[in-house]
């Protein structure tokens, strides 16, 4: 059966993560969020508040970073994060996991870090995407993640933040969809910019994309669907995602 449009529109969290976004940016892309019925926004922690006020009304899920973009912030200031952003109406958190924790193989230090975040969000009755960041991973490493990942019941495990030195590959979305179970989903951020790509990590299983090239996607999208275009500007520049 052919896919229809918001079987694409909501696998993209619209990004607005780039520092020199103004307010006006933002703004805008909320409005562009909306106009196209995404998945989520994902936006600047401190905006979120009013990114909640914007999608009042919509199917658009709020969401922002936590531990953004390293991970290496104590695991008390990423709860502390997450519990403001859950106040302030956050829907869905993309946690980073500590890097430097994963590197240096304290695993039972990274476990309990991503736990203390899910645990606030289930509370709340809310998600987490946990953020990899893979460039900098073994594929071992990915695996493990995974596992713990698994183990403690993240709603997704996620590629990239889009800040590090690469994105989503191929390879990685498929390792990542394997070494999880159907109730944890995967997230590809970073390298999906164009419709056929979303087409491709779709096949694979992947059921979210971080992206800033929502406008192009989905415009494609709907031209090959045979939908009237949307009448709506792209107010924010991209973020490499």
């Amino acid at each position: 059966m052919t896919a229809s449009y918001t079987d694409y529109s909501k696998m993209i969290d619209h990004s607005l993560l780039p520092p020199m976004l103004t307010e006006a940016d933002l703004e805008a892309g909320c409005q562009l969020a909306v106009a196209y019925d995404v998945a989520s926004v994902c936006i600047l922690p401190y905006f979120m508040k009013r990114c909640t006020e914007l999608l009042s009304g919509s199917t658009v899920k709020p969401s922002t970073t936590i531990g953004f973009p390293h991970g290496a912030i104590q695991t008390e200031f990423k709860v502390a994060e997450s519990e403001r952003a859950i106040a302030d109406g956050c829907e869905e958190l993309d946690m980073v996991v500590n890097i430097s924790q994963v590197k240096s193989g304290n695993w039972s230090y990274v476990s309990d870090d991503i736990k203390a975040v899910v645990d606030v969000a289930h509370a709340a009755g809310q998600k987490v995407k946990v953020i990899f960041e893979n460039c900098y991973m073994t594929d071992d490493e990915k695996v493990q993640l995974c596992k713990i990942c698994t183990d403690i019941g993240a709603d997704w495990v996620k590629t990239s933040t889009g800040f590090g030195t690469g994105g989503a590959t191929m390879e990685d979305l498929q390792l990542m969809v394997d070494n999880t179970p159907d109730h944890v989903q995967v997230k590809a951020a970073g390298g999906v910019r164009d419709f056929e790509k979303l087409k491709l990590v779709r096949d694979l299983g992947v059921t979210r994309c971080g992206a800033s090239a929502t406008k192009v996607m989905l415009d494609e999208c709907r031209k090959q669907l045979g939908l009237p275009p949307i009448d709506v500007s792209d107010g924010a520049p991209s973020s490499g995602y």
